[in-house]
C-alpha cells in the first residue's frame, strides 16, 4: 500500500543572483516543505557552484 503524503509538497529553488548576473545557466535545488506550517514561499540560503558561494535560493512556480 503506497504511503499518503499529507500536506507534504515539493518545491524548487532557484538562485537569485545568478539569475541577475547574466551568466548562462541556473541554480536549482529540489526540496520538500509541509505547505501546512509553511503558507509563504520559502528562501534558504544554498551554494552556487557557478558562483562558487553561498546564494539567497527562492522557491518558484
Amino acid at each position: 500500500m503506497a504511503r499518503k503524503r499529507g500536506n507534504r509538497i515539493q518545491v524548487i529553488l532557484e538562485c537569485t543572483e545568478h539569475k541577475a548576473s547574466g551568466l548562462p545557466g541556473t541554480s536549482r535545488y529540489i526540496t520538500t516543505k509541509n505547505k501546512k506550517n509553511t503558507p509563504e514561499r520559502m528562501e534558504l540560503k544554498k551554494y552556487n557552484p557557478v558562483l562558487k558561494k553561498m546564494t539567497l535560493h527562492k522557491e518558484i512556480k
